[in-house]
């Protein structure tokens, strides 16, 4: 699989996190207009540089103008993160993972989760966020996991079914509807989690570094 990483302008990730995914075939960054800046103080160098380069330092645009390839795209249709996603669907990556797609603005950050639903039938895209790991799934998954592993899940409205084997706390048939009602902090009792979702897309979120330490990722 072609594989990379899209850096916003929120929180980063620590640099060992990068390093990790890296390891693991990550080797194309994509920094999303002020991720840059992120990539700079990490002493990273970006494949490509994409925005409307309104939050990108002028210091790290200068530093960064002949050693990557920066596209500067005005249009104001798509958010930074959305334009990179798609430059990297042109270019044939089907794996993607956004870094610093969280911060202080929660619109920003409600807007990013969004995206992983908005691209789930174009690419796989997933969101790593300190110890956490989100990504979206539909129909019938099976999941390696660690027992006592903690594991949460949510859904978007009522029309989505879920069935769990697998977790302390099963799900039979239930809807998680956002707002209303959620699985939050369940937990894997075994070596493998299974569900079973019908007439919609799920959020599953696990702890990152437990994933890592165990080869789950």
């Amino acid at each position: 699989m072609n594989k990379c990483l899209i850096l916003a302008n929120g929180d980063p990730p620590a640099k060992k996190v990068i390093d990790y995914l890296d390891k693991k075939g990550f080797h194309t960054l994509i920094c999303a207009d002020g991720g840059a800046n992120s990539a700079l103080k990490y002493d990273l160098l970006p494949d490509f540089i994409i925005g409307d380069l309104d939050s990108i330092r002028p210091e790290v645009y200068d530093y960064f103008y002949d050693k990557c390839e920066i596209k500067h795209i005005k249009s104001q249709n798509d958010t930074d993160v959305e334009k990179c996603i798609k430059f990297a669907i042109k270019k044939k990556y089907d794996e993607i993972i956004l870094l610093g797609v969280t911060g202080d603005r929660l619109d920003h950050t409600f807007c990013n989760l969004g995206i992983v639903l908005k691209f789930f039938d174009k690419v796989k895209l997933s969101i790593v966020h300190k110890n956490s790991y989100l990504a979206a799934f539909k129909g019938n998954i099976v999941l390696k996991t660690i027992p006592k592993e903690t594991i949460s899940i949510y859904a978007i409205d009522k029309k989505t079914k879920i069935t769990s084997e697998g977790l302390k706390y099963p799900l039979k048939n239930i809807s998680l509807p956002f707002g209303e009602k959620e699985s939050t902090s369940n937990v894997a009792i075994g070596h493998q989690m299974k569900l079973k979702t019908r007439n919609g897309k799920i959020f599953v979120i696990r702890d990152f570094n437990v994933m890592k330490k165990y080869g789950l990722f």
